[in-house]
């Protein structure tokens, strides 16, 4: 029964973690997406309101951000330029981390409902269960696209992933990389056919 006791909260946190996956969102101006499709060149927007979080508000998080989003940007023709070159437009990021807490309760019956047969079959083994509480992150990156000359919010995406209980650095740039690769599948957006 200790056994069982100790291994049940593992199993748990394994199952919550194998379904963990990243939440990606985009959202754009339809007025502006035959002009968002004829942006060729970019410079990067200072970062608005700094987060109080350290984890989020710091040199390194900013150049890895940056370099994310530049490497997947110039692999598919897009130029960097400097912000007085007159770009086409300008992108900015954002970032949150948010500690959340998850309540998982576990039987003794292996999923079994309680019933009177087993609680005496089992004996003083049977009934009870117990509530395992587990404290996680998820990681928000948020990507805007400002068109330079109209200067107008025109594209948006969002990436939300659960970082796990104790994130790495190698880990949490995989991570980044795999939300800007998501988000920017997206950019530029595709006219919407009527329908």
């Amino acid at each position: 029964m200790h056994l069982l006791s100790r291994v049940v909260p593992v199993l748990v946190g394994l199952g919550l973690a194998s379904c963990a996956g990243m939440d990606v969102g985009t959202s754009y101006d339809p007025a502006a997406v035959e002009r968002i499709d004829n942006f060729r060149t970019y410079a990067w927007l200072s970062q608005p309101q700094k987060s109080q979080d350290t984890r989020v508000n710091n040199d390194i998080t900013d150049a890895q951000v940056k370099e994310a989003v530049d490497q997947n940007l110039q692999s598919r023709g897009y130029r960097k330029v400097d912000p007085g070159a007159n770009p086409d437009f300008l992108i900015g990021w954002q970032g949150a981390i948010e500690t959340r807490l998850s309540a998982d309760a576990v039987n003794s019956y292996y999923g079994y409902p309680w019933d009177p047969f087993w609680g005496s079959f089992y004996g003083p083994y049977g009934g009870g269960g117990g509530t395992y509480l587990r404290e996680y992150d998820v990681g928000t990156l948020i990507l805007d696209v400002v068109d330079a000359r109209a200067k107008a919010l025109v594209w948006r995406g969002t990436a939300q992933r659960n970082l796990g209980d104790s994130p790495s650095i190698q880990s949490g740039q995989k991570k980044l990389d795999e939300g800007v690769a998501k988000m920017l599948e997206s950019f530029p957006p595709k006219p919407e056919k009527p329908g």
